[in-house]
């Protein structure tokens, strides 16, 4: 295989140092080198690949279409180099961390007890966490830049290992001042009738309710709003006029207190499953042993 050609990290940390902090005198600075050492870099690249990556547009560098394919590249790879180093760190150190990554409802509502409870029981581990949306979970999953993931879709990647953590159910939800508090049964027709505010469309929750629509044959719905944040729903709910779908586990204690109202669906259920992922990569860690038992006490709590 030819390895002459292949860039170095150098040129692709200052690709992506122009790119994200907006020139080259920005760049610069934050590699603490001069600026035309950061064009020299740039032009190795162009070299490099064969392909002119950015161009000036105005007073600012923009990516060339094959830049924006290189700039993806740099960024995995430069995540690859940091998670490396800190692999390395770890086996000098003994292994005791663990990469966990999580969406965002379940960071907001299910993990900070989870945590707490870690913390608790095993304070010689250390959990490093992080929320986001599910496809790029996955991708970090799958190339080792995480290590342990709490999704509610399962993955589907041959170097990811998954179970069944929790049972859970979108469930249709409104606050005190809608006309629909304290209503029996709504007809599933009267779904298309309403104004909801929902969770943004690359969220988990709003891939599995277009699905469930779908299915039942509901193409689009009325959305007014797309917040990106369960709470701030919820506050919104309790204040509007509007309905939301979200997960149960969310809004448990509202319905409890009476703060939101559970809107049943004539011949409707979203029942889900939140799952445990981890990567092939690092089968072998045992703080993601310990955290998956904890993981386990939780969900026999709960059943």
């Amino acid at each position: 295989m030819e390895y002459r050609h292949l860039p170095d990290l150098k040129g692709l940390s200052a690709l992506k140092a122009v790119v994200e902090l907006g020139g080259v005198e920005e760049a610069g600075r934050a590699l603490h080198i001069g600026q035309p050492a950061i064009t020299k870099r740039l032009r190795g690249l162009d070299s490099c690949y064969g392909v002119i990556l950015m161009q000036r547009e105005g007073r600012r560098l923009e990516l060339t279409p094959a830049g924006k394919r290189v700039y993806e590249y740099a960024r995995l790879v430069l995540d690859h180099q940091t998670s490396l180093v800190d692999d390395l760190k770890q086996l000098r150190g003994g292994q005791n961390r663990l990469r966990l990554e999580v969406t965002f409802a379940i960071g907001e509502h299910l993990l900070p007890d989870q945590l707490l409870r870690f913390a608790e029981s095993w304070p010689e581990y250390q959990i490093q966490s992080r929320m986001g949306y599910t496809r790029r979970i996955q991708t970090r999953l799958a190339t080792g830049l995480s290590d342990l993931a709490l999704l509610e879709q399962e993955p589907d990647h041959p170097d990811i290992l998954v179970q069944k953590w929790l049972d859970d159910e979108l469930v249709l939800v409104c606050g005190p001042g809608h006309p629909l508090w304290g209503n029996d049964l709504l007809p599933v027709t009267e779904l298309i009738k309403l104004q909801y505010v929902l969770r943004e469309a690359k969220s988990s929750m709003r891939y599995i309710l277009d699905k469930a629509l779908k299915d039942i044959g509901i193409n689009q719905i009325p959305i007014a709003m797309e917040v990106g944040s369960t709470d701030t729903i919820v506050e919104m709910l309790e204040r509007g006029k509007h309905v939301s779908f979200l997960p149960h586990f969310a809004v448990v204690e509202a319905l409890a207190n009476g703060t939101l109202f559970h809107i049943k669906i004539q011949g409707m259920r979203i029942k889900r499953t939140l799952w445990i992922a981890l990567s092939r990569l690092n089968l072998n860690n045992p703080v993601a042993e310990v955290f998956i038992q904890l993981l386990r006490e939780t969900a026999h709590a709960k059943n």
